[in-house]
């Protein structure tokens, strides 16, 4: 059985110590799905939703990005981390936006989080763009897809 790895032998909230570590390429990539109205579906053009706030999707992947490079601040036991890549691509699949973020670093920890936190934060800027139009907006799920470069690997969901 696995311990909890943010809690030291007394039961109180650590940091993970990784000083021990091997330095590595670490790579995460995560998902989140928002199912957007018929209200909000309708201003979708050429693969872009344009409101009076301006490109909805630009505007979430810049979000996305800043997100991920802020999420040791975050995440109250997270290590801060010089991320050295980031990138977010929107894709509209039916009345859904898949986000996915995919976060890479040469270090001795993982960037899982960094990709959660991308990924979430581009789906709450879609929402928040859009609520004008309706309060119906659905962040469906927000999950780790693969991550790669730790002691063990993740990938579509299992461990490899």
């Amino acid at each position: 059985m696995s311990e909890l790895t943010h809690l030291d032998s007394e039961g109180r909230p650590a940091m993970v110590d990784v000083s021990g570590k091997e330095v590595t390429l670490r790579t995460a990539t995560a998902r989140s799905i928002v199912w957007l109205p018929p209200e909000v579906m309708m201003h979708f053009r050429e693969g872009e939703i344009v409101m009076k706030k301006g490109a909805v999707f630009q505007t979430a992947i810049i979000a996305g990005i800043m997100a991920t490079k802020k999420t040791g601040e975050l995440i109250p036991l997270c290590h801060p981390l010089s991320l050295e890549n980031c990138s977010i691509v929107i894709d509209v699949v039916g009345d859904e936006a898949h986000i996915h973020c995919t976060t890479r670093i040469t270090a001795k920890t993982g960037v899982e989080m960094e990709a959660l936190t991308g990924a979430s934060v581009a789906a709450l800027t879609i929402y928040d763009m859009c609520k004008a139009l309706s309060h119906e907006i659905v962040i469906r799920e927000t999950k780790l897809v693969n991550k790669t470069g730790g002691k063990s690997d993740f990938v579509n969901g299992a461990k490899a």
